[in-house]
């Protein structure tokens, strides 16, 4: 009777309701398989074992720390979205910070959290001012000295504020970071870029003014626009290597912001 019984269960496993058998099946997992939910860390870990692709929490890197020697994360764009982190409260107080050169210590300012936001835009917006008003300010000193004479759109004027200013803020920078590092001091080269970059900001405000077809006034203008970039510069770089004698450096820091200012003038305003 246990065995009809038994038959009769097993016969019946099929209908409506029933539990079937649970059969153990071995699955594969060579090739598709891919950890659900599974949070990353940037940058990839590219050394080495190139299979593990990127690195989970629970591996040893904390979250945000790079892998030493990996340098791809240097292309890599979104690598540097970290440094665009920054919201417009923060941008407008570093923008009024670097009008004022004897204020408060810049760098102790962006130290958390340094931005490459201000070093592009405020370099960008000075290109385009300064080939806009450059051959504005060409077209009133022409129609000063002789109304008949014709005047066009000088396009070089576009290619001459790129090179120099990118170059500028690009190049100088890297040269104090890397003289810097070879003095034994501790640079960071992303401050150096930000603190550089909002220097420039007084030259965008300063362009407005050598709109004035007075000869002498546009170089009182930009001289006391290069003075009070330069002191900004200056004076923060001096407390960024304060204790060490490097004050050739800070010299030198002031007198090329002086020369970039010149430059302007003669190139854009003459």
């Amino acid at each position: 009777m246990a065995d009809e019984s038994y038959t009769t269960s097993t016969s019946t496993s099929h209908l409506l309701g029933s539990v079937p058998a649970v059969i153990a099946e071995e699955k594969n997992t060579t090739n598709h398989e891919v950890p659900y939910a599974n949070m990353q860390t940037f940058p990839p870990n590219n050394g080495g074992d190139r299979g593990q692709g990127y690195q989970t929490l629970g591996s040893p890197t904390a979250f945000g720390q790079q892998p030493t020697n990996n340098w791809q994360g240097v292309f890599n764009v979104s690598s540097y979205t970290q440094y665009f982190n920054v919201d417009t409260d923060v941008v407008i107080s570093r923008l009024i910070s670097s009008l004022n050169p004897v204020g408060d210590d810049f760098f102790s300012k962006i130290d958390a959290n340094p931005d490459l936001y201000g070093l592009i835009w405020i370099s960008t917006t000075l290109v385009f001012v300064l080939a806009l008003l450059g051959n504005l300010a060409t077209y009133l000193m022409q129609k000063q000295a002789d109304n008949t004479i014709s005047w066009s759109f000088d396009v070089s004027y576009v290619n001459t504020a790129a090179w120099s200013i990118y170059g500028y803020v690009i190049v100088v920078p890297m040269a104090y970071y890397f003289f810097l590092q070879y003095m034994g001091s501790n640079a960071n080269l992303i401050r150096f870029w930000c603190m550089w970059g909002y220097s420039l900001t007084v030259f965008i405000m300063s362009s407005f003014l050598l709109l004035i077809p007075v000869g002498i006034l546009r170089w009182i203008i930009i001289i006391l626009t290069g003075v009070g970039s330069a002191s900004f510069v200056a004076l923060n770089l001096r407390s960024f290597i304060e204790g060490n004698d490097l004050s050739v450096a800070v010299i030198a820091a002031f007198f090329l912001q002086i020369a970039l200012a010149i430059f302007i003038k003669v190139w854009f305003f003459a």
